[in-house]
């Protein structure tokens, strides 16, 4: 399958010297500095769950992003890269970008609107305002199985097809040389 994926220079220069790519922690906490643990625990919980609907070796913790059309591409900008790849069936691992959002904020993941909506109102009735502290707080702990409930209905991002196909996104956990097939450097414009 074909994708686009924005990355540093720096990774082109590695594609050149090792032939692949691999996101590293390192590359994680340089670019996003005081925040950096929260992507970190997000990627890794990310690749733990995506391992259930693909074969990721145990060495790659982090996945590489990747847009599934030219048009929902990220632009170029200074210091980043466009590579436009094709990638092997069994490589890549789909998910719907809309979800990925509830998952980032630690909020329950609906099957549709009635589900949402049946879920607001048990928060509602729990006195709960804000479900993400369901998770991020103690506050879990005197609702375990709303809690839980929070939790199982993350890995929904890879199984619930979102209504328009610009909100699924794509992600791998290496990019290989040979699946380059064009590569844009940033022109400053």
């Amino acid at each position: 399958m074909r994708f686009w994926t924005r990355q540093h220079e720096a990774v082109w220069d590695e594609l050149q010297k090792t032939g692949q790519y691999i996101v590293k922690k390192e590359y994680i906490e340089a670019k996003n500095d005081t925040i950096s643990e929260f992507y970190l625990e997000l990627y890794e919980w990310y690749t733990k769950a995506a391992r259930k609907y693909i074969d990721i070796p145990e060495d790659l913790k982090y996945p590489i992003w990747l847009s599934v059309s030219e048009d929902m591409m990220l632009q170029p900008t200074e210091h980043a890269i466009i590579f436009e790849v094709e990638i092997p069936e069994g490589e890549y691992l789909i998910c719907n970008f809309d979800k990925w959002g509830y998952r980032v904020n630690y909020f329950y993941v609906p099957l549709d609107e009635a589900d949402e909506k049946a879920h607001m109102e048990e928060l509602k009735k729990y006195g709960i305002a804000s479900e993400d502290s369901l998770v991020t707080t103690s506050k879990g702990n005197f609702y375990p199985l709303l809690r839980q409930k929070i939790i199982k209905s993350w890995d929904r991002i890879f199984t619930i097809q979102p209504d328009d196909p610009s909100l699924m996104v794509g992600t791998c956990w290496k990019l290989k040389k040979e699946w380059i097939k064009e590569v844009r450097f940033y022109d400053g414009e």
